[in-house]
């Protein structure tokens, strides 16, 4: 039996991101990283023991503020940069999941026509809010024969657009055309195959369709130093039961004194209750509520 041949998936050019001031002359969507200062969701939760840590500009300020309050460089913190950066990477985690609308982002690309499937990066993919994929009735060209052509033409037929055409025509011309864009779905649909390919419907017809991507992603430069902080002391949190499991296998150290006693105990539960805490207030002060749209 002869084997299906895959639809082709591609990286299509990119025609704007973040602003309209870029200039981007053959790069592709992927690319968009090097424009970046979005922290990379995919690189969270990946590092391996035996890997050497190292630390973004981003991670180095939530580092030292996690080992400052936990009393370095006055009192000895028994943690690894390792443990340091699981800690960070489950905070940013948090945050990025439940990311509220001040984070979006645009990036926009070019159709390649007969193609309906693109590679998006990482970044973008994990928090796609909305994609603007729409064909315009002003195609006649592309449109021939279908239900929407029909449509359209009579449209301009019954209302001799061409030799008498005034303001109000120009309105409920506007407004037929929005009927006709809902009834007839003229806003494509599109859906997210195996998490970050893209899949439009109908398929594209020329390479000049734009399609616009909205998505939320947390940007290091322009993070609010509100949510900035939220990530610090979920860091924080997350340390303290760390070393608290570290300092809990001992109770007491022996010194000249008769001995010091260890906080492990203390330590996990401080972590357990400022975790519960951080994550209602995530829930119920920066994660918007449930959007209702009546129609």
């Amino acid at each position: 039996m002869a084997r299906l041949a895959a639809a082709p998936r591609v990286d299509p050019k990119l025609l704007g991101y973040g602003d309209t001031f870029g200039a981007y002359g053959g790069r592709l969507l992927g690319d968009t990283d090097i424009y970046s200062t979005a922290i990379d969701a995919s690189k969270l939760n990946i590092t391996t023991l035996g890997e050497p840590v190292e630390f973004s500009k981003f991670e180095e300020t939530i580092r030292d503020f996690i080992l400052a309050r936990l009393g370095h460089p006055v009192v000895r913190v028994e943690l690894t940069d390792y443990q340091l950066k699981t800690a960070i990477d489950e905070a940013v985690t948090n945050l990025d999941y439940h990311a509220p609308f001040w984070t979006t982002q645009v990036a926009s690309f070019e159709c390649s026509g007969g193609v309906n499937a693109y590679i998006l990066p990482m970044h973008i993919a994990y928090n796609l809010s909305y994609v603007v994929y729409k064909k315009s009735l002003l195609s006649i060209q592309n449109m021939a024969g279908s239900l929407e052509f029909d449509f359209f033409i009579k449209y301009f037929q019954d209302n001799f657009l061409f030799s008498n055409f005034s303001v109000s025509d120009f309105y409920l011309m506007q407004t037929h055309l929005e009927m006709i864009r809902k009834v007839l779905s003229q806003e494509g649909a599109w859906d997210i195959i195996n998490g970050n390919v893209l899949q439009l419907y109908p398929t594209p017809i020329m390479n000049t369709q734009t399609v616009i991507l909205v998505y939320r992603a947390l940007d290091a430069a322009t993070l609010h130093p509100y949510y900035r902080n939220w990530i610090q002391r979920y860091a924080l949190a997350v340390s303290m039961g760390i070393l608290g499991e570290v300092r809990g296998k001992y109770r007491t150290l022996p010194s000249p004194g008769g001995g010091a006693q260890l906080n492990g105990q203390a330590l996990i539960q401080q972590s357990i209750q400022e975790k519960e805490k951080l994550k209602e207030e995530l829930l119920h002060e920066i994660e918007e509520p449930p959007a209702f749209t009546t129609y």
